[in-house]
């Protein structure tokens, strides 16, 4: 097992998943390097923690803040030699930051396919990069990164996002068993959430030829209807494949229905997947 010791870098930890994770990564006295373009929520966080550690009499967690745009390749490097001095202990990288993109494939531009690409793809392949070195050197560390259900099954109107989580998938799988073969102290997970009550959807960007401003409220709309899952239970499922370094972390009902479904039906999963959605959607009105 990873014992949840030393410190924690996590990427996007101003709102949604990486936030619980910071939160609850703190109260087990992990150590904490928190990253995210939103400099004001790194702020709120890191200072709920304080809050948190103060009222418990626990003892306090070191937290820094690091406005990182996981995008840009030298902003990674910076901050994973910022982090690693920082915390000499840290062994824990949880690859997180990711952002949505709406719209068919006829209309997104390329533009924006790149923009989405380096977020969600680049990001993590950068950030595991310039962490493994320190990594390796830790009596034990993990790598944790997050793709999503969308790796596993690709619905229509996800063509960026699948992509992109797709090639998380491909990346984590192929290195964690790189790292095996070496018989290296660090363990990969890599995450597939369902649905989770975040804000990707919300502060998701349109393509370029979607003119129907209706869709984005229809899209949040749906996403609110089906998504049960909430942060503090994703982290708390992703902290728990840490601890047992499970290779893959399943996270919501949705998702292990989805991951089996594609198994079973690997050429005409979205015939069955399109009526469960639509049924879910009108429940949840």
């Amino acid at each position: 097992m990873t014992e949840i010791r030393g410190a924690a870098a996590i990427t996007g930890a101003a709102s949604g998943i990486g936030r619980a994770l910071a939160l609850e990564l703190a109260a087990r006295g992990c150590d904490l390097a928190l990253a995210d373009r939103d400099e004001a929520g790194l702020q709120a966080v890191a200072a709920e923690i304080a809050k948190t550690s103060s009222q418990n009499k626990a003892s306090s967690q070191k937290v820094s803040v690091h406005r990182v745009d996981v995008s840009e390749p030298a902003a990674i490097a910076d901050f994973a030699q910022a982090a690693t001095s920082t915390h000499p202990g840290l062994n824990i990288v949880i690859n997180n930051a990711g952002v949505a993109l709406l719209g068919a494939f006829s209309e997104i531009d390329q533009a924006q396919m790149d923009w989405l690409m380096n977020i969600n793809f680049w990001g993590v392949v950068h950030s595991t990069r310039a962490f493994l070195p320190h990594l390796a050197t830790q009596p034990e560390a993990h790598i944790v990164n997050l793709s999503s259900i969308f790796g596993i099954v690709a619905p229509p109107g996800q063509t960026a996002y699948s992509a992109a989580k797709f090639a998380v998938r491909g990346f984590s799988e192929a290195l964690r068993h790189e790292l095996q073969m070496a018989k290296s102290p660090v363990r990969l997970s890599v995450v597939h959430p369902g649905g989770v009550l975040t804000n990707i959807v919300r502060n998701s960007r349109a393509g370029v030829g979607v003119t129907d401003n209706a869709r984005r409220a229809e899209s949040i709309e749906r996403f609110d209807s089906i998504a049960k899952t909430t942060p503090k239970a994703a982290a708390l499922r992703i902290i728990e494949g840490i601890e047992k370094n499970q290779p893959r972390i399943l996270i919501g009902n949705d998702a292990r229905f989805m991951d089996l479904l594609q198994r079973f039906r690997p050429e005409t999963y979205w015939a069955v997947m399109a009526k469960r959605i639509e049924r879910m959607s009108r429940k949840g009105k």
